[in-house]
């Protein structure tokens, strides 16, 4: 916690009686020093540790309603504070984005992903140099920066854009079982080893941020940022085989009652009103949108069919599990340095569950190819040289109570678990709930409103400070997204949102945040208002024209 020397001991002025030279040093030794604060008291400017899941779902952490192991998030949550709407972009590449320059991802060129440059300017496939990253705002303020964990911003090396050490992925994970998956950068700098069979990415990351951390320490009068980005639980489904037999008999009961029993907890927990009604088995389109449905009924699957996928989120649940594990890794050498209380630390999701592309999940690699696994097969589900995902109907228990998933503008694509916790420096009462909308725009004016920093760049901060938010409220504000030409607008109680190439649809979240009763025939001059609105935010952030056509091979063109 503390940035300087301290003197351990108590001195009792009755009994201890300073000579002259002992004076003199002691006053010396105090006008070199900065003091230190006291436990629980916040230091000018903490350190600040940002921490990114990947695919990870709205209800998928204990401290949301999910069944998944997770104490260390709980634990944060309990003594911090959970946020109910906290928004994301709907994908990775563009929430990165988001989180790392304070900017909506169109306006600094990331709209879509890091694949191709479409040759617009919200489009180009790699992060604007217009916008300085978080890392490069900090360093004016004194601070030290770190990545662990997934890049995806287009270019090759953040140590390019003031993070001084980077151990991780330049895109999503393939293999967590393949060290040479993650690069360490500076160049020169070289990554830890492993034991033959003994490497998991989201251990190494976690082994590499405590590094980090180390190294961070050697300069105490200095406060630092961790940018912890997770790949878990991403896909290609892999998790360590002790993990996976946690879960191994906890999903046979299918994602209908799962999505009921996470419902009922989010109740009692408050995260949602008792009146909330899930929503509708949410729709699926396949790889290259040729074909599209509805997450079906579990019980009208076959027996086969259900021990295939209920493997499936087994290993999903481990993966989460595990991130749980590494992140109390992180946690208790925080605690052990005396840094716990006087660090700032949100975890958030760059978007919700990821639904591709279909109930059953695909294999081998990202594509239709699905391979019903029995026998044997199944135990060698989740291992090296494995490819899984966890399929449309998982993603949306996940996302419970919400519809949708990753990649859309509905509640389960863009609505994901946010937790604060500041012992020091937050107010807000231990295990409250705080219930008025914010976005990852937010992340970077909160950084710098904590740390002191004062020059974003040019580009004006579209968000606000969290720390604020909690403590004080704010004014109504509005929130804007886009992904593959699905949209949205948040402004009060209202929500406009519309999937690609279809009519805009509104929903009155003081009783729907499911997004089922659509009132949009019945408001139609709110209708035409808010999407005014969202014509105005798009032109001015590079997100309209629209693309005709993204350059992948997952989308039809238009």
């Amino acid at each position: 916690m503390g940035r300087s020397l301290r003197i351990v001991g108590q001195f009792d002025k009755g009994d201890l009686v300073l000579g002259t030279v002992v004076h003199q040093l002691l006053l010396g030794i105090t006008m070199l020093c900065v003091a230190a604060p006291a436990k629980g008291e916040a230091a000018e400017h903490p350190n600040i540790l940002y921490i990114v899941a990947d695919d990870l779902g709205y209800s998928d952490l204990g401290c949301y309603g999910g069944e998944i192991n997770t104490p260390n998030l709980d634990a944060l949550a309990r003594d911090g504070v959970r946020m109910t709407q906290f928004y994301n972009t709907g994908r990775c590449c563009p929430s990165r984005a988001a989180i790392l320059t304070g900017q909506y991802p169109h306006r600094v060129g990331l709209g879509h992903m890091t694949v191709t440059d479409l040759g617009q300017p919200g489009y180009r496939g790699v992060v604007s140099d217009e916008a300085p990253l978080i890392a490069e705002v900090l360093k004016p303020a004194g601070y030290r920066s770190f990545i662990a964990g997934k890049w995806h911003l287009g270019t090759p090396d953040p140590t390019k854009h003031g993070f001084e050490e980077w151990y991780g992925t330049t895109v999503s994970a393939k293999r967590f079982f393949d060290p040479t998956h993650l690069v360490r950068k500076p160049d020169g700098r070289k990554a830890r080893t492993y034991p033959e069979g003994e490497f998991y990415a989201t251990d190494a990351v976690t082994d590499h941020a405590i590094d980090f951390l180390k190294l961070a320490h050697q300069t105490p009068e200095r406060p630092w940022f961790l940018y912890l980005a997770y790949n878990a639980p991403h896909f290609p489904l892999h998790a360590p085989k002790e993990e996976i037999a946690k879960y191994a008999d906890r999903y046979q009961g299918g994602w209908d009652k799962l999505r009921e029993q996470r419902l009922t907890r989010m109740k009692q927990f408050g995260i949602v009103p008792e009146s909330t009604e899930l929503s509708p088995r949410s729709m699926w389109k396949n790889y290259g949108e040729t074909k599209t449905g509805t997450n079906p009924p579990w019980e009208s699957l076959s027996e086969e069919r259900r021990t295939d996928l209920a493997r499936r989120m087994a290993i999903f649940a481990a993966m989460v599990d595990r991130m749980d594990q590494q992140l109390g890794r992180v946690l208790d050498y925080l605690k052990q340095t005396d840094q716990f209380d006087d660090t700032l630390i949100v975890f958030t999701s760059d978007n919700g569950a990821c639904f591709e592309w279909d109930p059953f999940g695909f294999d081998v690699k990202s594509s239709n190819n699905n391979i019903l696994h029995t026998g044997d097969k199944l135990d060698e589900m989740g291992g090296p040289g494995t490819h899984h995902s966890v399929g449309s109907g998982w993603a949306n228990a996940s996302n419970t109570p919400w519809r949708l998933y990753k990649h859309f503008n509905h509640e389960g694509g863009i609505n994901s678990p946010g937790i604060v916790h500041w012992p020091a420096g937050l107010k807000a009462k231990p295990g409250s709930l705080h219930r008025d909308p914010a976005h990852i725009i937010d992340l970077l004016p909160t950084a710098m409103a904590v740390s002191g920093a004062t020059d974003a760049g040019s580009l004006p901060l579209p968000g606000t400070d969290l720390i604020a938010q909690l403590h004080e409220g704010g004014p109504e504000r509005m929130l804007f997204f886009e992904h593959q030409g699905n949209r949205a607008v948040r402004a009060g109680k209202w929500k406009l949102v519309a999937l690609d190439d279809e009519p805009w649809e509104l929903y009155d979240f003081t009783s729907d945040r499911t997004e089922v009763n659509d009132l949009a025939n019945q408001y139609p001059d709110k209708v035409k208002e808010l999407a005014s609105d969202w014509d105005t935010w798009a032109a001015a952030n590079n997100v309209t024209p629209l693309p005709n056509d993204l350059g992948v091979d997952y989308l039809k063109v238009d």
